[in-house]
């Protein structure tokens, strides 16, 4: 069967949205960011949406984004951090698209997030590391796994386009 979605996974700073730019470049596909498209629906930041709506509202609309691409085909997908830990949304993704976890350590994803507030779940350290850890379960059910702590942008890319075989 050809691909014709991609849904790229992994925690937070893992670079699912720059990835997804750059293969949605080289393959002359549509690019969609879950968390960018819950911030157009709900007109606020995710940070807005957390503080003033709580993390189960988001997750609500998050779905209902999910939903909604699912028609969409020859597109790579960002999904937010915890988009593929609800069992709901990981069956809906994989049944529609192939799911890639780009594959980072805690320290490297940490080192990739400013401390400015604008992700919610990376305000408190010692917080994101348990998050991270419990993430790390519903990561593993992605199809291809992709070692993302050193490569570029450019270096994921390749990889999975040689995976996918285009």
């Amino acid at each position: 069967m050809p691909v014709d979605k991609i849904y790229l996974v992994g925690f937070m700073g893992a670079g699912k949205s720059s990835v997804a730019t750059a293969l949605g470049t080289q393959l002359g596909w549509q690019v969609a960011d879950i968390d960018r498209l819950v911030e157009e629906r709900e007109r606020m930041t995710v940070a807005q949406i957390f503080s003033r709506r709580g993390e189960p509202y988001f997750r609500t609309v998050e779905q209902a984004v999910l939903s909604e691409l699912v028609s969409i085909r020859h597109a790579v997908v960002a999904t937010g951090g915890g988009t593929y830990v609800t069992q709901a949304n990981r069956l809906a993704i994989d049944r529609d698209g192939v799911s890639i976890w780009l594959d980072v350590s805690l320290r490297r994803a940490a080192g990739r997030l400013p401390n400015d507030g604008l992700r919610p779940l990376a305000r408190d350290r010692s917080e994101m590391e348990r998050l991270f850890c419990s993430r790390q379960t519903a990561y593993r059910h992605a199809q291809v796994r992709i070692d993302a702590e050193r490569a570029s942008v450019d270096e994921l890319t390749d990889q999975i386009l040689g995976w996918l075989g285009m």
